[in-house]
């Protein structure tokens, strides 16, 4: 039967190969949707491991959350260096990076930081960030950029940086007067660090000496050495990253900061907020799951259709296989054998397109909205929705089938030519 099964198939390849076709694609995409999803997930709450606490401006978590650790938004409020200072000498407190946000360069935000973000900041599996050329920043004008910025803007160790004031990709007023020179580059992390230029909080002042109220002073052209002779004390800051050394300690700490006197700040778990924010999300998150779940349900009709519309044009064959001995559980099986061979041809060539599309669409995922997507052999869940796939177009080949079998032989030898 496997191999009438079989011969039947390629006589009608044409409308074999087009419910392969639909299967296949219903299968790449809700295997690419779950794939992207998934990694999304883990990329999302894996983007700052080993922070205990994030200390902003009093605002809301998820916004903090946003624009210090995916630097998307802005700060309502800036933290005071002498809160900053304070917080420092706080007994439970072990390392602190403090963070300046609020220039860009070509749409990439630029943060203004201190070594100890080199030291003590984590992603992933509390992984350290490492250099893929050059060196930290030691001068004020140095810059450690993301890989995606050297990636993208074909940056090397000793280029020059002209640093933009605000967040937009258009650059309206440059800061062209002291430009920043690349001294190193990081390895990626599929974080929103692969999108940042860092600089030192030095630099960040800096590059505002000739600078009131947003604007260049006119006629004002301090020269470089001159400025690095300055003190160059940081005024505020946007937010903290903060490690404290005990876990144990960290609700104290958190109640501590929201109740902080000298100016209202805001401290979030960075797990909480994560969670927080995804769970705002998860609603696109489930709309794709649909329309994927569709997408398979459309590939499965689609199936049961090219069945039943062939299923008239066959009536003679299956009066002639009747005739030659076949029974109609035969008949029934023959349908059912068909219906299982389009699937299977399907789901191989849908996981093999699932592969094709993430290997091509990880590159502009990564470049685009810095989601690292990495190619993995099936998972448990895929695995899940292969064989709930597969069983589903088993059960629908049963509806032609039944239909088959019910198909008398003197139907099929009386039918017109």
């Amino acid at each position: 039967m496997i191999s009438i099964a079989w011969k039947s198939i390629c006589n009608r390849w044409p409308t074999a190969l087009l419910a392969v076709l639909a299967i296949s694609m219903s299968v790449a995409l809700i295997l690419t949707v779950e794939k992207i999803r998934r990694d999304a997930r883990s990329s999302f709450t894996q983007t700052v491991s080993g922070t205990d606490l994030i200390i902003g401006a009093r605002s809301g978590a998820i916004q903090l959350l946003l624009y210090s650790v995916f630097r998307i938004g802005n700060a309502t409020n800036n933290i005071s260096w002498d809160s900053v200072e304070d917080i420092r000498k706080r007994s439970a407190v072990d390392w602190l990076i403090p963070i300046s946000l609020g220039d860009s360069h070509a749409g990439f935000r630029v943060l203004g930081t201190s070594l100890d973000y080199f030291a003590h900041y984590r992603f992933g599996d509390k992984q350290s960030l490492q250099l893929a050329d050059g060196q930290i920043f030691n001068d004020v004008f140095d810059a450690v950029i993301g890989s995606e910025v050297a990636v993208q803007r074909n940056y090397r160790v000793g280029d020059d940086i002209v640093v933009a004031h605000g967040t937009g990709k258009v650059a309206l007023v440059e800061h062209d007067r002291q430009p920043f020179k690349v001294s190193g580059i990081l390895q990626p992390t599929g974080t929103p660090v692969d999108r940042a230029i860092h600089v030192s909080l030095q630099g960040i002042e800096a590059m505002h000496v000739d600078w009131q109220n947003g604007a260049s002073v006119k006629g004002e052209g301090t020269d470089a050495d001159t400025i690095r002779s300055m003190e160059l004390k940081p005024k505020a800051v946007t937010a903290l990253l903060v490690g404290l050394k005990s876990r144990a300690a960290v609700f104290r700490e958190q109640r501590a900061i929201n109740t902080y006197r000298e100016e209202p700040l805001l401290a979030i778990l960075p797990g909480v907020a994560l969670q927080e924010l995804w769970n705002l999300v998860s609603v696109a998150e489930m709309a794709l799951m649909i329309v994927s779940i569709c997408v398979v349900v459309a590939g499965l009709v689609n199936l049961i259709s090219v069945l039943l519309a062939g299923l008239n044009e066959r009536r003679r064959e299956m009066a002639v296989l009747r005739s030659a001995g076949a029974k109609p559980a035969h008949i029934f099986m023959l349908l059912c054998i068909e219906s299982t061979v389009l699937t299977l041809g399907g789901i191989i060539a849908g996981v093999l397109l699932h592969y094709l599309l993430t290997s091509l669409g990880s590159v502009f995922l990564k470049q685009e909205f810095g989601l690292s997507i990495n190619l993995t052999l099936p998972g448990t869940t895929d695995l899940k929705i292969l064989f709930f796939i597969g069983c589903a177009g088993i059960l629908a080949g049963t509806l032609p089938a039944l239909q088959a079998y019910r198909k008398s032989l003197a139907d099929g030898l009386s039918q017109r030519l």
